[in-house]
């Protein structure tokens, strides 16, 4: 018998998180349950400083919140130690940021290589080129990423946060720096490696109209997740 987190690769009960503000602690998220099942595309959306990206650390386990369970594929991520944590998010957790964070010192190639070879992958380089390929950038693996407009530097991100084919895959704000039409694209390329891949992605965007594109759509209201 399989155990009850095979068709829920999140589950968080009671989530709270508070963070001391002038003196007193603000309540960012106040007791958030949430299950995601497996192949799921979940939009979050809300105003800022609503809670969204700091939900999503707290799942990838890049922070720790002041009280309550946050199980990701099973590992409760909240008593993981930091190398637990690093073999979690390198094995289970794609992460993709609204501001890239490419390497800057390393080319498209390099920087999509990198999590493969962390992995040990054979042929990390290869494997690479294959993934920039199916993106449309096989004529841009050489390139830095200030030579790479923002939309080609999200994909690049967007490629090596789904290197390793993980489970999950958090996204905040990913089309948050870009035009419509390459924003478009980007939840495109989101959504296809959610079907095809099954993996499941779970969306931060202030984008009510590529939430509405998503499996499901919930919204954080004051640190207070609930429907949209």
């Amino acid at each position: 018998m399989g155990s009850v987190y095979d068709e829920r690769v999140i589950e968080i009960r009671d989530l709270v998180m508070r963070l001391p503000s002038g003196g007193v602690q603000l309540t960012v998220l106040d007791h958030v349950t949430l299950d995601v099942p497996t192949g799921q595309f979940l939009a979050v959306t809300g105003p800022s400083g609503s809670g969204k990206s700091t939900l999503l650390g707290l799942i990838a386990g890049l922070d720790q919140p002041t009280s309550g369970s946050i199980r990701v594929a099973g590992q409760e991520v909240t008593s993981l130690d930091e190398d637990a944590l690093a073999q979690l998010r390198r094995q289970t957790i794609g992460y993709v940021f609204q501001a890239f964070h490419l390497i800057p010192t390393l080319t498209a190639l390099e920087n999509v290589a990198v999590p493969l070879e962390l992995a040990a992958v054979p042929d990390a380089l290869a494997r690479a080129r294959l993934l920039l390929g199916e993106i449309g950038l096989a004529d841009r693996v050489d390139h830095y990423p200030a030579q790479l407009s923002g939309g080609e530097q999200q994909r690049v991100a967007l490629a090596r946060a789904s290197a390793n084919r993980p489970a999950l895959l958090l996204a905040d704000e990913p089309t948050g720096n870009l035009d419509v039409e390459t924003g478009d694209r980007l939840h495109e390329l989101l959504r296809r490696l959610n079907q095809e891949q099954g993996i499941t992605v779970v969306l931060v965007t202030h984008n009510e109209r590529l939430a509405a594109a998503c499996d499901r759509t919930l919204r954080l209201r004051a640190g207070v997740l609930g429907a949209a």
